[in-house]
């Protein structure tokens, strides 16, 4: 029976990166096993913010000592110092938006304090540049390294020099320089200004505010079958990232103030939902929320509010996303300040 892609990663990481380096011990779990969503704390692999719990990773070394966890500011033993969240997704064909999906689940460990990998399997695909800047602004502004790589000799490495700082940091920068170049490179070779970068990216840049806008529906949050919750995660945290100046709305013109309520009561315990309602410096805005936008604009959003964006109603919704971007840029709407 062939390996589940979880399965592959984490015998990987197992194997490549070794179970112990000096005083450092591994935790991973089977992945049949539900144990890693437990906060670290309790044997688990998650990490959390001011009572907000981020994805899991798939596994973390530890050392003798104690650390304050964020999510409760609470101190406990052992004190995890690398956690690595892994993905298969270049090799599934995912040269996009998938990418980023996981992204979070690494970032809860670095705002942790606890160097964080995200580590891509090398694959038919690229890993995105955009995952590279994002990595780059997060340890810049975290305050903690958070690394992107397929390459695990290079986490091994760090493992084996923790405890020689110079080392360790050394290949930090020489990690965090690669990245910064594949970025840079890709942006302007592709864009060459934020402005173009941001259009790319269904962004609009407006008075110290990015307005990332995105046809997410109710549904999407609410079908199983979705995986609407990382994918909006995911973009949520690189425009975070990459427009790090501004700060950030978060724009779903398919959706109602309503639907924000309503789900807010539906996914009260759901984790990508929570990151995406207390994300600081995030806000989550609905057509409601867009002054001057036309009631015939509305009433047409309402209509495709719980349907798929394939055909006639991508195209509509297309050309409705183009009138609200123009719209915002040139001042004809604006976002509501008052949006709690």
């Amino acid at each position: 029976m062939a390996q589940s892609s979880d399965e592959l990663i984490k015998r990987e990481i197992s194997d490549k990166v070794g179970r112990s380096h000096s005083d450092l011990t591994l935790r991973v779990f089977p992945s049949s096993s539900n144990q890693d969503q437990k906060l670290f704390r309790e044997g688990g692999l998650t990490f959390g913010v001011d009572g907000v719990a981020y994805g899991s990773c798939d596994a973390a070394w530890s050392t003798s000592g104690t650390w304050t966890d964020s999510f409760d500011r609470k101190r406990y033993a052992p004190r995890p110092v690398l956690a690595i969240e892994g993905t298969n997704a270049l090799n599934t064909g995912s040269g996009g938006n998938a990418q980023y999906q996981r992204f979070h689940h690494a970032l809860g460990a670095v705002r942790n304090g606890i160097v964080g990998v995200y580590y891509l399997r090398k694959g038919t695909q690229k890993i995105r540049p955009e995952l590279h800047g994002m990595a780059v602004s997060a340890s810049s502004i975290e305050g903690t390294p958070y690394v992107v790589t397929d390459d695990l000799t290079l986490v091994k490495n760090l493992l084996q020099n923790f405890d020689n700082p110079e080392n360790f940091e050394s290949l930090i920068q020489e990690s965090t320089e690669l990245s910064q170049n594949i970025f840079q490179n890709y942006f302007d070779s592709r864009f060459g200004d934020w402005g173009t970068f941001a259009k790319k990216r269904s962004t609009v840049l407006h008075e110290g505010t990015a307005i990332k806008h995105a046809g997410r529906m109710k549904r999407n949050f609410t079908d199983g079958s979705q995986r609407a919750g990382h994918i909006a995660v995911g973009e949520m945290y690189l425009t975070k990232y990459l427009f790090s100046g501004y700060r950030i709305d978060y724009l779903w013109p398919r959706m109602s103030a309503g639907d924000l309520i309503d789900l807010d009561n539906r996914k009260s315990t759901d984790k990508e939902w929570a990151l995406l309602r207390n994300e600081p410096g995030i806000r989550i805005v609905t057509r409601d929320d867009v002054i001057g936008l036309e009631d015939s604009i509305k009433d047409e959003l309402y209509g495709m509010r719980d349907e798929p964006l394939k055909g006639a109603f991508m195209s509509n919704y297309s050309r409705i996303a183009l009138a609200i971007q123009h719209g915002l840029e040139n001042g004809e709407y604006a976002i509501e300040l008052d949006t709690p």
